[in-house]
């Protein structure tokens, strides 16, 4: 365990640090320690080490947690590190790792730029009518819904087109496909879509069903609070079987999903997720010009654009600081991923997989940040296979507080007592990401003290071994985990207590 700095010594010895050289906005090479006062001398200091009675590790003992608890903690006025344990080794960040996502996205693209989704004319328009080919042209927006669809079928009437004699075709191609997120995860679940360069409702269709006197009655669709078109490209069967409760199959172009009678109850729904989806945006934005009078023929998903097409409708994401945010808040997988690999081509790198695009990620972060500890699989966190370390997240955070850039995207965390209960008032402030998968917890962010001590921390809470022999099918609701999960959230309240209070206070 690295040591604790009273704020007594920390005040009182803060003059006397110096590191080598001019200070440094990047991220230190070894560990986190006390940025250079402007004049100061040349010379290295190592970290002092004052450790405190009943510190981190005898919380994290008498938690009785399984599995590896790893923290950190530092000052981000002067990057002095505080307490770490196990700081240097790798665990999976879980949805922690969307804050390293949105750094990268913001680094690499900037925090206005905007995703386009484009309807392109290949042949010419008289008098209402296209001669040619009509292509719904995705341009990465994870944020694409029905209605954003049924504008653009407005913007498409309003330019004069009522009628398309040519082809309608979908291009997914500014982005690879990808079946699944996370190839380990059941079908059925809605966090694991798949990906490509377009999207829709966040690749989820809608599974609702009825219990009536002849059976069940269930229908697929694109639902919003607007709208509720059918989709074709989806289709489910009820099935007299006990388990699986879910099956899916690729056939005939279609999404097609069974379930079992014994599991649906009188009336219920659920997001499941979609797999084919440039057939989903094709068939919703169908339902849409249709209802505008134009009528388009069966999508076709092409994944390159001729040259010279004539864009008859843009349609324009929120700005990706706006979207960066609502993606920390939600932790939206699709929408991490499809940032990260937008991200990553924009770099030139043109990734062909999940795990190609978080390799350059976490190289840039190595760069960057000096993350050399961080490997990651994918953008958001949902890999098990992801590793990264409390101090090097601890150490970027420090540095990035600087610039503002993460905090003000960052959701509060409120303070809650031993039985779950927000404590309203409490002096301490934490605004932060937090990551749950089976049997991995993680908290990471920035904290404000009583006496307005800003700190940057990490918490990574990890039973590797344990996750590692849940069944694919168990993996939605495994024995066990929600009651380690529980216990986890209860420690990493208590160690931001114990640092508020130690050297916040």
């Amino acid at each position: 365990m690295f040591g604790m700095l009273t704020r007594r010594i920390f005040v009182s010895g803060l003059a006397a640090f110096t590191v080598a050289g001019a200070a440094r906005a990047d991220a230190p090479k070894t560990s986190l320690r006390p940025l250079m006062r402007a004049g100061s001398g040349a010379g290295s200091v190592a970290t002092r080490k004052v450790v405190a009675k009943g510190g981190a590790e005898a919380l994290i003992a008498a938690a009785g947690i399984q599995g590896d608890v790893a923290c950190a903690v530092a000052d981000v006025k002067t990057g002095l590190r505080l307490e770490a344990v196990k700081g240097n080794v790798g665990l999976p960040p879980a949805s922690v790792a969307k804050a390293l996502t949105t750094l990268y996205a913001l680094d690499v693209l900037g925090p206005e730029y905007r995703f386009q989704t484009r309807l392109i004319a290949t042949g010419s328009v008289k008098n209402g009518v296209l001669h040619g080919d009509l292509i719904l042209a995705g341009g990465g927006d994870p944020t694409l819904s029905t209605d954003s669809l049924a504008v653009m079928a407005g913007k498409l009437k309003k330019a004069g087109i009522r009628e398309v004699r040519g082809g309608f075709r979908v291009f997914d191609g500014a982005l690879p496909y990808i079946r699944s997120i996370d190839h380990e995860q059941p079908d059925h679940l809605g966090y694991s879509p798949a990906i490509s360069g377009i999207a829709l409702n966040y690749n989820r269709v809608y599974f609702q069903w009825k219990r009536g006197s002849n059976g069940y009655g269930v229908t697929m669709d694109a639902r919003t609070d607007k709208y509720r078109p059918v989709v074709a490209m989806a289709t489910m069967r009820v099935v007299k079987r006990d388990l699986p409760v879910y099956t899916y199959a690729d056939k005939q172009g279609r999404d097609q999903w069974s379930v079992a009678i014994s599991a649906l109850g009188k009336d219920g729904s659920r997001w499941l997720p979609v797999r084919k989806p440039a057939e989903y945006v094709g068939d919703v934005f169908r339902t849409m010009a249709r209802s505008h009078g134009i009528v388009l023929g069966k999508p076709k998903v092409v994944g390159s654009l001729t040259r010279g097409g004539q864009v008859l409708v843009t349609q324009q994401s929120l700005a990706l600081k706006v979207i960066l945010k609502g993606m920390l808040k939600f932790s939206n997988n699709l929408t991490a991923e499809m940032v990260g690999l937008t991200a990553s081509a924009a770099r030139g790198a043109r990734p062909g997989s999940l795990k190609a695009s978080a390799g350059e990620m976490s190289r840039w972060a190595a760069r960057k940040y000096r993350m050399t500890g961080t490997k990651m699989v994918d953008h958001s966190g949902l890999g098990d296979a992801s590793r990264m370390t409390v101090q090097d997240l601890v150490g970027a955070l420090v540095q990035v507080r600087k610039t503002g850039i993460l905090r003000p995207l960052l959701k509060p965390i409120a303070m809650r007592d031993s039985g779950g209960r927000v404590l309203k008032g409490h002096p301490i402030k934490v605004n932060a990401k937090t990551g749950t998968l089976n049997f991995v917890s993680a908290l990471a962010g920035f904290m404000t003290g009583k006496d307005g001590t800003e700190m940057a921390f990490a918490i990574f809470i990890a039973d590797t071994k344990t996750r590692a022999r849940i069944k694919r099918s168990d993996r939605e609701r495994p024995q066990g985990a929600r009651g380690w999960n529980k216990r986890s959230k209860q420690l990493q309240q208590k160690l931001i207590e114990r640092w508020g209070a130690l050297y916040g206070s």
